[in-house]
């Protein structure tokens, strides 16, 4: 696609659409919505814009597809493979003056948020409902960003991914219109399902302006559990034992021995250094969950568990998990000299040891520094691994390790991506895994997007 710089006629008539304040072409403001939280290379925009309401986002796509100037719709840009970055600059529309909650109808069990609501306020917010949203990736991230990229987390191997709590969508489509799709009954058999098509097109496909949210029931009680075993291979034969028993985890956390070394280092809990499971569980009461701590408890010590702790009480349960949701950025900070990409692969829960065990082949001859961490319920393991920004070789031995990886998870029956989204970093494998697939997908694309101009440059092949 062959697309416009921003003229100064182009700047003048942006800047009309919107109020003074939200509008800017200044510098550090641009580099703010270059890059996200990967490693792939920053690209500065021409333009950011905050808009507030959906007629707003609609007028300034509309503008933007008859000028063939690219757009990009900015959360909180804590995405992980390059997703929101404007490799085609242009506009970047920054949602996070978007974030109203509408209502929330409790009894219905559902929200109407604009796409800017982060949603741990969301979850605050509904607090005293005794109801919550439950995909959890752990970032400060945005509800319009979660749908883009069909976000999950921790939670995910009970309650689901983001995709499953999503209703109703309006959306702003490249040309202006302002579309709805979905309803508010709790199912239904008319048409074809148009939302699912768009959670996960991270953009591609139009801009979220308004959702309506399936809500959970928030458990009554809850507990958790820390095993550790002599291996990850044993621990992650305990995860298929775990979910073929039908004790309905919530959470289901593997970390390697050097992720808990660190979590130690930095937050001083003093769990045993080497292979654990985080395991939590929600229940009615007490009572029923101490029966499943104490089945969990011979499963995991059928399979050489050394240590289960169980029953840990919200305060630790919170401690631990909050570790576990901050270890990307200890990781970082912890290798201030290294890069860290950043790889994110799921496959059949059948082929996670076989998998995990391909990962530790690749990395140990090469002495690359390595963490391995996993939403072990689900098969999605993300491994970081770091490369010397000062060795171009090593950096370049990291990329390769990590697309042998993938290669290796797709041929498991696997994804390139369990749940950061495909972006630019998993672009080259979407043929491999897709097949023909693919080239109905980039008609669907064609068909919502005809000039290209919405988040150009991701998804597909170059």
């Amino acid at each position: 696609m062959k697309f416009n710089p921003l003229s100064n006629d182009h700047l003048k008539e942006l800047e009309s659409m919107v109020s003074p304040d939200r509008f800017s072409t200044g510098v550090s403001i641009l580099d703010l919505h270059a890059k996200d939280q990967s490693a792939h290379s920053a690209c500065r925009p021409e333009v950011v814009l905050w808009p507030e309401t959906a007629s707003e986002v609609a007028a300034i796509l509309s503008y933007a597809n008859r000028n063939r100037i690219p757009l990009t719709g900015w959360g909180s840009g804590s995405s992980l493979e390059g997703n929101p970055i404007p490799v085609c600059r242009g506009i970047v529309l920054d949602f996070s003056r978007m974030n109203r909650i509408r209502v929330i109808r409790e009894e219905d069990f559902q929200a109407d948020v604009q796409p800017g609501v982060i949603y741990q306020d969301l979850n605050e917010k509904l607090r005293h409902t005794g109801l919550f949203f439950p995909p959890d990736p752990g970032a400060r991230a945005t509800i319009g960003g979660m749908i883009a990229n069909n976000a999950s987390g921790t939670r995910t191997v009970l309650y689901g991914s983001t995709r499953d709590y999503v209703m109703r969508l309006v959306v702003a489509l490249a040309n202006g219109e302002l579309l709805e799709m979905g309803t508010r009954a709790s199912k239904s058999s008319s048409g074809y399902n148009l939302i699912n098509l768009f959670v996960g097109s991270e953009g591609t496909l139009g801009i979220v302006v308004e959702a309506t949210l399936r809500l959970a029931g928030f458990p009554a009680e809850y507990s958790a559990a820390v095993a550790t075993f002599p291996s990850v291979q044993a621990a992650a034969q305990t995860v298929y034992d775990l979910k073929r028993s039908g004790l309905n985890p919530a959470a289901l956390e593997l970390l390697g021995p050097e992720c808990i070394a660190l979590m130690n280092q930095v937050d001083h809990l003093g769990l045993n250094v080497a292979p654990t499971l985080f395991i939590e569980f929600h229940g009615a009461t007490t009572s029923q969950l101490s029966e499943v701590l104490d089945t969990a408890r011979d499963i995991c010590e059928a399979r050489g568990c050394t240590d289960f702790r169980p029953g840990l009480g919200r305060a630790e349960r919170d401690r631990i998990f909050k570790a576990r949701h901050a270890l990307g950025e200890m990781i970082q900070h912890n290798h201030p000299e290294h890069k860290i990409l950043i790889m994110d692969v799921a496959v059949p829960i059948t082929a996670y040891t076989e998998l995990l065990a391909a990962m530790q082949a690749e990395v140990a001859p090469h002495g690359l520094i390595h963490y391995t961490l996993s939403h072990a319920g689900n098969g999605n393991v993300h491994l970081n691994i770091a490369g010397r920004r000062d060795d171009p070789s090593e950096w370049a031995l990291v990329q390769a390790v990590s697309e042998r990886l993938v290669m290796k998870a797709i041929a498991l029956g696997g994804t390139a991506t369990g749940e950061h989204g495909v972006g630019l970093g998993k672009r080259k494998y979407m043929p491999t895994q897709h097949g023909a697939a693919l080239a109905w997908m980039k008609q669907v694309k064609t068909l919502f997007d005809p000039n290209g101009i919405l988040n150009p440059g991701k998804i597909f092949p170059e």
